[in-house]
């Protein structure tokens, strides 16, 4: 794979991958100071106020395996260019929606293109960088992410304060076509032209299932009681799909997630961890713009504000941290300490009322931050740092996936339990009465109650996950043990399909392709590599990557 040599050129790589993921979780965020607005405007509800976010981030969590699994097949590069433009469509679709049922439908059509750009965007950063250089630009990466989560809000306030709610959707539209261009000019990835069959029955399975559950829990205890016909019809089917879907990803020939990927110790717990990190990140940029404007009367803008010391908690610590990881490959302290500090921020925040202390809400908001900070990233990092190229796209998706299922399944759930502590017919600010105000204030503290709980799985699963230093190579052949494989430096031999081989078989050996002037130094080379294979523990296995040019 031609890989990017120096700093500048990584940066320049980089650098629309990182525009489109910004314009994609800004999409997600930016919406919910202008909600308020929009629903008075539109005459919608409470539950309709949910599925605006929810609608998104279902289409979006349910689309990243897919996206995923492509990655693994066909053009990278494409794949993160045609999901860039379905979210214009959707972007610009929403924008012109006249009815709350239009504007979620068409928001579906956005997070089919988001889950695109945000499974691909990991997928191509860990195709460009092995998990030691990638920790050194994962705090960009987590920087970006945490500004579109957490500063939509604050641009949402002021597009609502000034040109109206309707450019929280086409302000997208020009950033994303920037995305279009850089990539064109700047990613280059070799094209991979296969043969394949894509597991549609798997996808169609996953997506099935996980969607049952996230409108069963949007929909229960308002429509309809959680031990009721229809609780059981929806748990059911989610059930039936879940299991059948768990059948044929065993026997499909490539599936949308890989079974094997949760042989592995350390991608398990890291996927596990994440979903309740989804849930943090997505459930307090939803509800706190919610928070300070109905409860507390402030503007969009000045909302949007209010919100500030949860994103510099988020882009300093996910920047420092990032820098830190990549000069000492070592990580898991910083998921430890960022569990802790995403706990107690939450917890804190479940004491708040009507009447809470704004500069005692700055520094619970900043505890969030530095703890959303400290894991995200990283925990996607731990997950590619477990496995081989081969199926860096799947886990690369799932891990994704995971996170945005908890922030999905967790806007869903605390939007439920919002609506039925608070029963009203219009979210028009305005013309709340002051119980009512106090009501949501008094509310949203419970809502950070459950989110703290959750939390606390993601501080169990960071403590249990086994550190495995950084790789410096960008490949790796997994044992299926959980335990990490020794790597070889990059430049070591590969067989005339270009792919990594392994050693300690002659066989293999007969594959390579020498040049009359090298095969003395490659022999000599391939046996201390088989020397090497016979000290190491059983499973374990050297791999290779390519060689190079001048020894061909």
């Amino acid at each position: 794979m031609n890989r990017p040599s120096s700093h500048r050129e990584i940066l320049e790589a980089l650098s629309g991958i990182w525009v489109a993921l910004l314009v994609a979780i800004l999409s997600s965020t930016i919406v919910s100071n202008a909600l308020p607005t929009i629903l008075a405007e539109l005459k919608g509800t409470q539950t309709q106020y949910t599925w605006v976010i929810t609608s998104m981030l279902l289409a979006s969590t349910a689309s990243t395996p897919l996206w995923g699994k492509l990655a693994d097949l066909f053009d990278k590069k494409l794949l993160l260019q045609s999901g860039i433009v379905l979210f214009v469509i959707g972007s610009v679709l929403s924008g012109l929606s006249q009815n709350m049922e239009q504007l979620i439908a068409f928001r579906v059509v956005q997070g089919l293109g988001m889950g695109g750009v945000q499974a691909l965007g990991q997928v191509v950063v860990g195709a460009l960088l092995s998990p030691r250089e990638r920790g050194r630009y994962s705090g960009y990466t987590g920087m970006v992410i945490s500004a579109g989560t957490v500063g939509g809000p604050l641009a949402g306030g002021f597009l609502v304060d000034w040109p109206g709610w309707r450019w929280c959707f086409f302000v997208c539209v020009p950033l994303a076509l920037v995305a279009l261009v850089v990539l064109h000019k700047t990613l280059h990835l070799p094209v991979s032209r296969q043969h394949v069959k894509i597991d549609y029955l798997g996808a169609t399975l996953i997506t099935g299932g996980v969607s049952l559950v996230l409108m069963w829990v949007s929909f229960a205890g308002k429509d309809f009681a959680w031990l009721s016909a229809e609780s059981a019809l929806f748990a059911g089917g989610a059930l039936l799909a879940v299991v059948g879907a768990y059948f044929v990803e065993r026997r499909a020939s490539a599936p949308v997630i890989p079974l094997h990927l949760f042989r592995n110790r350390t991608v398990v717990l890291a996927m596990l961890g994440g979903v309740a990190v989804g849930t943090a990140m997505f459930g307090a940029s939803v509800f706190m713009g919610q928070y300070f404007q109905i409860a507390r009367g402030f503007s969009p803008t000045k909302a949007g504000l209010l919100t500030v010391p949860l994103v510099l908690g988020l882009s300093i610590s996910s920047t420092v941290s990032g820098q830190l990881i990549a000069r000492s490959g070592r990580w898991k302290s910083y998921l430890v300490w960022g569990a802790f500090s995403l706990v107690a921020g939450l917890a804190l925040l479940g004491t708040i009322d009507h009447g809470t202390n704004l500069v005692l809400m700055g520094a619970y908001l900043l505890l969030v931050g530095v703890g959303i900070g400290l894991t995200m990233q990283n925990l996607v990092l731990a997950v590619q740092n477990g496995v081989g190229m081969a199926d860096l796209g799947a886990a690369s998706s799932t891990a994704t996936f995971l996170r945005s299922l908890g922030g999905t399944a967790g806007v869903s759930v605390l939007g439920a339990v919002l609506a039925a502590r608070v029963s009203t017919t219009t979210l028009d600010a305005g013309s709340l009465s002051p119980v009512v105000r106090d009501s949501y204030g008094d509310a949203m503290g419970e809502l950070f109650l459950i989110a703290a709980g959750l939390a606390v799985f993601t501080v169990i699963a960071v403590l249990m996950i086994k550190e495995q230093p950084l790789r410096d190579s960008v490949d790796i052949t997994p044992t299926g043990s959980g335990e990490l494989p020794v790597a070889t430096e990059l430049a070591s031999p590969v067989d005339t399909d270009q792919r990594v081989v392994d050693n300690s078989r002659p066989a293999v050996d007969k594959l390579l392709v020498l040049s009359s002037d090298g095969d003395q130094a490659v022999a000599a080379r391939s046996a201390a590599l088989r020397s090497t294979q016979n000290s190491l523990p059983s499973g374990s296995r050297i791999v290779t990557q390519p060689v190079p040019s001048g020894l061909r």
